[in-house]
């Protein structure tokens, strides 16, 4: 598995210098040694070879990691068009279709079109009571099971919690009820999805494997209750201010049309996977952190008092709360939700002076970046005050990418925001948190970063 760092040959894209990086022979060997910790791997070779890593795998398309904000902004802003989602986003479509994560071109610039007035500020405000009223149901139900001190696994606390919140949001229906299809066939479709994604040997899925078997169950099981639920909404179309509503009343500016039935299921999975997961693994790897850094965690209890003492949040007490926001963004500088984000190249082109071809894949090293201590001082460390504003200034606008950047930054990131501050502000005013040693959790690159074992605690309540 050791790899030989000589480069191979100069692509035809055009006269730019090779970028360094190590040169795999054999293709199991590149697998073999970077499937084992992803993570790692990209900090390591990152460390090793620099910002911009070309990686030569004989028999695969050449892979380039990207770690310099500069570099970042040129594939995912300045020469965004000449980049795709690429082969292994695309293996998503079996579950989300063409949504607003994996289309391209033409189609996602309509979707986007067509979603983008759902997302507006004054509109996601509106769901504000809805997400303190279920987190509350959600922090009765932790707190009576937690009372004969157990262990609590946060991570599949709030990934049932964001469930419900996304799908009264999206349907008005409980999707975090484990007796719904969702709520069954989800995890399932979650697990093998990651499978397939990060597998390069992944057969097609016509190919009976129990991994494809498990999906194809899973995606048809979603369908019903997603196509359901939209065939009732069209039927019964008034009375209601979710985001499905909302969806289903957008017309393009330019033809008048709306999202048929297939565009609605396909933005509906997209919004049910990325509104849920991605803001349960920050509140995860929130409490984690904070439970960890007892000082920190004592600054914002008193900050949470001060504002709001033990009465539920209101939207208009989350200007208050400036420390829950910054815990919040450092969060997702040390565990950004997508770790690592796929481009690739269209035709060829050149990142600072070096060549890439068209095919390449890019790899934009989230995680490794914002561990870059060039970029972020004493990086491994949890300092939410580096997101004050006078610590702020000047930094690189694509030095901090939790959302990614560019033409397809996550278009739920204010909703994500506000659903987070809302949560952990609720977690702390109800509970103290106490780490499971036996326990800890390990970052994880699955189609998020997800906590490998869970982030378990025993919840204390507050005021004992």
């Amino acid at each position: 598995m050791h790899a030989d760092t000589q480069p191979v040959g100069l692509s035809p894209a055009g006269s730019g210098r090779l970028a360094p990086g190590p040169t795999y022979r054999n293709p199991i060997a590149f697998v073999l040694e970077a499937r084992s910790d992803p993570l790692a791997y990209t900090v390591d070779i990152v460390r090793r070879y620099g910002a911009l890593v070309r990686v030569r795998v004989w028999g695969m398309p050449l892979v380039f990691a990207l770690a310099h904000p500069e570099h970042v902004r040129h594939v995912l802003q300045e020469n965004s068009r000449n980049y795709t989602k690429g082969e292994m986003v695309g293996r998503m479509k079996v579950l989300l279709g063409d949504g607003l994560f994996t289309s391209e071109g033409e189609v996602w610039r309509r979707q986007r079109r067509l979603a983008q007035p759902a997302f507006h500020r004054q509109r996601i405000q509106g769901f504000a009571d809805l997400m303190v009223e279920r987190t509350s149901r959600t922090l009765d139900a932790i707190e009576e099971r937690s009372r004969a001190g157990a262990p609590v696994d946060v991570m599949a606390e709030m990934s049932r919690l964001a469930l419900t919140i996304v799908g009264r949001a999206l349907f008005d229906v409980d999707l975090g009820d484990q007796a719904s299809g969702v709520g069954r066939a989800l995890p399932v479709a979650l697990e093998a999805l990651t499978r397939r994604i990060f597998n390069p040997l992944a057969l097609p899925m016509a190919v009976p494997t129990p991994a494809n078997r498990r999906l194809r169950w899973a995606t048809r099981e979603l369908d019903r209750v997603v196509f359901d639920i939209i065939r009732r909404r069209q039927e019964s179309p008034v009375g209601h201010a979710d985001l499905l509503a909302m969806l289903m009343e957008m017309r393009d500016a330019d033809t008048g049309e709306g999202m048929n039935s297939l565009q609605l299921r396909d933005e509906v999975m997209t919004f049910v996977l990325a509104g849920h997961e991605t803001t349960a693994v920050t509140l995860a790897w929130a409490v984690h952190l904070l439970a960890r850094n007892p000082e920190i965690e004592r600054r914002l209890r008193a900050e949470i008092e001060e504002a709001i003492g033990d009465r539920p949040p209101q939207l208009a007490d989350l200007g208050k709360l400036p420390m829950a926001r910054r815990v919040i963004e450092e969060t997702l500088r040390l565990f950004p939700p997508i770790g690592a984000i796929q481009r690739q190249a269209i035709g060829g082109d050149e990142i600072d002076g070096c060549a890439i071809p068209a095919g390449a894949r890019i790899v934009v090293c989230a995680y490794a970046m914002h561990r870059d201590p060039a970029l972020w001082p004493d990086p491994e460390r949890f300092d939410p005050d580096r997101f004050l504003p006078e610590r702020s200034e000047g930094r690189h606008r694509f030095a901090y990418i939790p959302f990614g950047g560019g033409p397809r930054l996550c278009i739920g990131n204010e909703f994500a925001m506000m659903e987070t501050q809302i949560v952990l502000a609720m977690l702390l005013q109800r509970f103290r948190f106490e780490p499971v040693p036996e326990a800890p959790p390990r970052p994880e690159l699955r189609i998020t970063l997800r906590p490998s074992n869970g982030v378990w605690m025993r919840m204390r309540t507050a005021a004992a």
